[in-house]
């Protein structure tokens, strides 16, 4: 007696969705929640910027709680802390911008007179019209404070928006004191969590307090330069430098192109060539050269992530957006990459570097090389 073959069983495929499709998805969800983000941006916007300050001023809270301070006194110290920070940016760009209307108006004839002769420069050239138009609509004066006003404009809208909503550092700072207590209840069991919020709140505060400290600076300097140099509205340009700090990669030429035009108009193209000589020297070694040392360890992104950052979430929230681009690319990189255990990879990718993954410097050709264990001299 022979045993009976057994029936052929069809192939097990694979349990799941696709890997295409599983992508598909995951981008639909994502451009959903971009278009939420974006139509609710004036709501977002002033909650990030929230989160932020009391972030940077929690710490008041541990050391006033150590000279024996009781909770609530603590608590109302840090809400302090926060409006005033919020009082000294309104008051830094309300003055800013009502010099800066005087200076639209006083201005206004010198743009015109160089707009005309840049113009009948243009027309030497032996261009059609199509083209001469559109190089002189380029620069055209209007078209230029146009521009500034709207962007003024757009961001004195998002702090009147945080003013109206002062209450979320009010909540913010009172809920921020059970934070500790928290964190120690639950330390054993989600440690990888509270490590990664922990080290988020000290990168967003590390990053917010140096660009702060080397954006006064530069402010400083860029103001008394264009002071001395007679550009008008040199507060005004000191103020933007300090704002545009906090910018990466774009926030230098955001900051100097409106004094370079204004140093044109008023005193040619050499004095023009002055301010952007100035800029580079000063901007270009404080923010590119000492300033990345400092907050290089806070900030685990690369340049890429970093830029892209920038460009992604002022098309999502506007100019807040670009100000905070940071603090909320690091705060994406909290839900999706830190509190994942399972994501060292994708952390690494994004700029989280450990020691052995730094680039090393290449040996000169000159360098011995390492003998072999069999060499005797070894």
């Amino acid at each position: 007696m022979t045993d009976a073959t057994p029936p052929l069983q069809p192939p097990v495929g694979p349990v799941g969705l696709g890997l295409a499709t599983r992508v598909l998805i995951t981008l639909a969800a994502a451009s959903i929640t971009i278009a939420g983000m974006a139509a609710a941006k004036e709501i977002i916007g002033p909650i990030v910027l929230s989160i932020v300050l009391v972030i940077i001023a929690h710490p008041v809270r541990a050391i006033l709680e150590r000279r024996g301070w009781a909770r609530w006194a603590a608590t109302t110290a840090v809400i302090v802390v926060v409006y005033l920070i919020l009082l000294a940016l309104g008051v830094l760009l309300v003055t800013a911008l009502a010099q800066f209307a005087r200076l639209v108006s006083e201005s206004a004839d010198a743009f015109k007179a160089q707009a005309t002769a840049l113009t009948d420069w243009i027309g030497t050239l032996g261009l059609s019209s199509s083209q001469t138009e559109a190089l002189t609509g380029a620069v055209d004066p209007s078209a230029f404070f146009g521009v500034a006003l709207s962007l003024a404009e757009s961001t004195l809208s998002s702090l009147t928006v945080v003013v109206l909503v002062f209450a979320y550092p009010l909540f913010m700072a009172a809920d921020a004191a059970y934070i500790a207590p928290l964190f120690a209840r639950f330390r054993d069991s989600h440690a990888h969590v509270i490590a990664a919020l922990a080290g988020y709140a000290h990168g967003v505060r590390q990053y917010m307090i140096v660009n702060a400290i080397f954006g006064l600076i530069v402010a400083v300097l860029d103001g008394l330069i264009l002071w001395a140099l007679g550009i008008p509205g040199a507060f005004i340009w000191a103020v933007l430098a300090f704002i545009t700090n906090f910018i990466p990669n774009i926030g230098f030429v955001i900051g100097v192109i409106p004094p370079a035009v204004m140093a044109l108009v008023t005193g040619g193209w050499g004095l023009a060539l002055i301010v952007l000589a100035v800029y580079c020297i000063v901007n270009v070694t404080l923010q590119v050269l000492v300033q990345p040392r400092f907050v290089a360890v806070a900030v685990s992104l690369g340049f890429t992530i970093t830029f892209a950052s920038v460009i992604f979430w002022s098309f999502v929230l506007g100019p807040l957006g670009a100000l905070l681009a940071v603090p909320l690319t690091l705060l994406l990189k909290l839900l999706l990459l830190d509190a994942d255990p399972r994501g060292t990879w994708a952390r690494s990718l994004s700029g989280d570097r450990t020691p052995e993954e730094e680039p090393r410097e290449p040996e000169s050709e000159d360098a011995e090389s390492p003998l072999p264990e069999s060499h005797p001299a070894a």
